[in-house]
């Protein structure tokens, strides 16, 4: 029996770390919360200014006007946001979302060399924001861990792990690391800008992916998990929200957040029997705890994730995440083509082979993997998942319904042969006395 799984040490919900160019829906303000706006000139004024020409609602002419109506104005005081709605600028159910976004604008971290544009997502540990590089006049994303962290040393640690981790990834499929640093009390990570969705993203809008289009994505996931592992990284995180798509469609991994050095020893040994990952895609050795994970430990997660992409459900449901993972340690998979028509066999045959319960029953490298995937993709027979055929049980089976068959067909001729005995007797014994007869005339 498996021990009991501890709690999962879960990394923060994604917010889209490498920048996905979605933010969630803003807060709804009210034609009340007007009444607080400054007048002419004020900073607001211009913020407010600022997000409306970013947000596409009105030009930049259209917004120097009201300013300037509101400066022709100064003897009979209006606010900026009524001479921007009675001039059809905004509404007020759009001038409150901007109100807010504004406040929320105010406290973003000022960084030197980056103008911050909007927040992009949010999690329980970190915060991501869009931004632009001055010098190179490009997107970012930022990255900027909450103040309630800024003097936790392990938080911190984790934090600076990830950028460094990043920092030593260079390729296609994995998004990039471009500096590192603090501003005061908070810490900031600068990373490159996806604009796109999650493969999460993705499965919502379509429910589940074909074959061929969820082996494409996860095809391009397994090269970047090639470079990490070639880098002695494991990235122990993989799942659809960590999986950016550009709108060229190249995919690409993110988050490096729960990443760890496979050399790293002390660290291994400071989280033994702890389970780091997401228990949906988290493999069994890490549910555990284990200490020398690999890449098989990676493999199963993209496993989990590419089970999900094909019939639209997780591997495993359970009512908490203690339950979940217990199913990751004991309970068998049922194959995704049980669970959905339409998927190929050696689609299946993939993914049951990245699940296998024991790391050395999974495929030991990317590279491994990789091989599979192309052959799938080319209408040829994979090279190291079958599903296997018990010779020996085959065997057994058979040897039964032979010794069965044979047992049956005695049943029925016994019987016969018990009715025609005297008769038999009879006339052997005729036939033996006509031989001695001839015998002796001869």
């Amino acid at each position: 029996m498996p021990p009991t799984p501890p709690p999962p040490n879960q990394p923060p919900a994604s917010p889209g770390d490498s920048g996905a160019g979605k933010s969630g829906p803003a807060p709804q303000g009210s034609a009340a919360n007007d009444s607080g706006n400054s007048r002419s000139g004020s900073a607001s004024d211009s913020l407010i200014a600022r997000l409306i020409v970013e947000r596409g609602l009105a030009p930049q002419n259209e917004i120097d006007a009201a300013l300037t109506a509101l400066k022709a104005n100064a003897g009979q005081p209006r606010l900026f946001t009524e001479i921007l709605i009675d001039a059809q600028i905004v509404t007020r159910r759009q001038l409150g979302r901007l109100r807010n976004e504004a406040e929320s604008d105010k406290s973003i971290l000022r960084i030197p060399g980056f103008q911050m544009i909007r927040k992009l997502g949010a999690g329980a540990m970190a915060t991501v924001y869009l931004a632009k590089q001055v010098s190179l006049d490009r997107l970012v994303a930022v990255k900027i861990l909450p103040k309630q962290f800024s003097t936790d040393k392990g938080f911190i640690e984790r934090f600076y792990r990830e950028g460094q981790a990043a920092a030593k990834l260079s390729d296609p499929n994995i998004v990039g690391a471009l500096e590192l640093g603090r501003v005061g009390d908070q810490h900031y990570f600068v990373m490159e800008y996806v604009d796109g969705e999650t493969v999460y993203d993705k499965m919502m809008a379509a429910k589940r992916l074909k074959d061929r289009e969820a082996l494409v994505i996860i095809r391009q996931v397994a090269s970047a998990l090639k470079h990490a592992h070639a880098a002695g990284f494991i990235h122990r995180d993989i799942k659809p929200k960590n999986l950016m798509i550009t709108r060229a469609g190249v995919v690409k991994l993110a988050d490096l957040g729960l990443a760890r050095a496979m050399s790293d020893k002390k660290t291994a040994e400071a989280e033994r029997h702890k389970a780091f990952g997401t228990p949906y895609y988290i493999s069994p050795e890490q549910v555990r705890g284990a200490v020398d994970l690999g890449p098989p430990a990676d493999i199963y997660g993209l496993g989990a994730t590419l089970y999900h992409m094909l019939t639209g459900r997780v591997p495993f449901e359970g009512r908490d995440p203690t339950e979940v993972m217990r199913h990751h340690l004991e309970t068998p998979l049922v194959p995704p083509d049980q669970r959905v028509n339409g998927i190929s066999q050696s689609t299946a045959e993939i993914v049951e082979m990245m699940m296998q319960k024991k790391p050395k029953d999974r495929y030991q490298s990317a590279t491994e993997l990789l091989e599979d995937i192309d052959l799938a993709l080319a209408g040829q027979p994979l090279r190291y998942a079958s599903r296997e055929v018990d010779m020996a049980a085959i065997a057994s089976q058979v040897e039964g319904s032979a010794e069965t068959e044979i047992q049956d067909a005695t049943a029925t001729i016994h019987p016969r042969l018990t009715a025609m005995a005297p008769a038999v007797i009879i006339g052997l014994s005729v036939l033996c006395l006509l031989l001695i007869v001839l015998l002796i005339l001869r």
